[in-house]
């Protein structure tokens, strides 16, 4: 049997990391500022995590949701400490697409309503209702396209307040700060008015912060930087460095009914293992503040580079935008400088590291990349 053939994919066959490194079959060792779109939080094989998830698959790796689970609780509780939602509750599933799709269906439940706005660029996953409230039609099948969606400009809140005076408006859903599209950064100021317009018109604002939350952006999540509360947020990537797992936290005006929501995988005793362990780790090695820190010194470091076009982000979650398309500088720094890079688009690299990243290791990034700009 053939692999369905849908990822362009690198010469590279990657077998083990540790930290902020990677290493491939021939033993070439790469310095990882991908981490796996986003996924690797708190660095490759971490001894902490290794032997937490190792300690419970001895135990008990799985069984279903009809019986009780003390480890969804203690992640529950632990999640609630460090983000600032103890008041909210959790949903468990198995990854950020997972997340999009049962927050839409909550804010549906919730409304009556189900149409949505969603902004240009937007990437929320590729499930059903989720990939309808992606900007990219080419990934949207017939059977998809089952609601209205409006997408609208980012940061122009007179759209929005004109499309959410029609009444039939769901959701607002927005990413932290986009991260297929770009690393494009929600002003702040659009975000307060959002939520305020959203909390008028009882229509629910959902923060999908699957790619930009988990102390990526220097805070736990990325809206905290403009300082509101969503009804809804969906996290996934960085809450099991690299185990599949997916969370909604659900503001308390939601009302659970048996039923609602289900899920088989969700939550199962080696993800809540795995979340929990990256959590202990953040707290413990400060990883957030890390990000943040290490996120300010490597954008000023890179703004002494007049070849790059600009650069946006927060934290870890960089993107440098060139006049010019990037595969050809991306390969370079694969295969000659062996350091791993992401895209967004044509003209746009993004920078996702572990958030353990070291300011030596942004110097050496630096170095490798001016090299080859040189």
């Amino acid at each position: 049997m053939k692999l369905f053939d849908v990822y362009p994919l690198f010469d590279i066959e990657i077998k083990s990391g540790k930290g902020c490194y990677t290493y491939d079959t021939e033993g070439n060792e790469y310095l990882d500022l991908y981490g796996g779109h986003a996924v690797i939080s708190i660095g490759h094989s971490h001894p902490y995590y290794i032997n937490k998830i190792t300690e419970q698959a001895q135990r008990l790796i799985f069984y279903s949701n009809s019986v009780k689970n003390s480890l969804q609780q203690q992640l529950a509780d632990k999640l609630g400490k460090i983000s600032g939602y103890e008041d909210y509750s959790l949903f468990l599933i198995n990854s950020g697409a997972e997340a999009n799709e049962n927050a839409l269906k909550l804010a549906s439940f919730h409304t009556g309503k189900k149409k949505v706005i969603a902004f240009s660029k937007a990437f929320h996953g590729r499930t059903s209702a989720a990939v309808k409230v992606t900007d990219n039609p080419k990934i949207v099948a017939p059977i998809n396209d089952t609601f209205e969606v409006a997408f609208l400009p980012l940061n122009d809140i007179e759209r929005v307040k004109k499309e959410i005076s029609k009444g039939d408006v769901c959701a607002v859903i927005i990413e932290g700060i986009q991260g297929v599209g770009g690393i494009q950064v929600p002003d702040t100021q659009f975000l307060k008015e959002l939520r305020n317009i959203c909390t008028q018109n009882q229509v629910v604002l959902i923060l999908d912060e699957v790619q930009s939350g988990y102390g990526r952006t220097g805070k736990f999540f990325a809206h905290q930087h403009s300082g509101i509360r969503p009804d809804l947020i969906t996290v996934a990537k960085g809450m099991g460095n690299g185990f599949p797992i997916g969370g909604v936290l659900i503001s308390p005006a939601f009302t659970p009914v048996y039923g609602m929501l289900g899920t088989t995988f969700g939550g199962n005793h080696l993800a809540c293992t795995a979340a929990c362990a990256v959590l202990d780790v953040m707290q413990e090695e400060n990883l957030i503040e890390n990000a943040a820190t290490v996120g300010e010194y490597l954008i000023s470091q890179l703004k002494t580079i007049p070849q790059i076009k600009d650069i946006r982000g927060k934290g870890l979650m960089i993107g440098l935008e060139f006049d010019y398309p990037v595969k050809e500088l991306r390969n370079k720094l694969l295969f000659e400088q062996h350091v791993f890079t992401g895209a967004s688009g044509t003209n746009v690299i993004r920078l996702l590291p572990p958030l353990s990243l070291s300011k030596e290791q942004a110097d050496c990034f630096i170095g490798k990349l001016k090299n080859i700009l040189s």
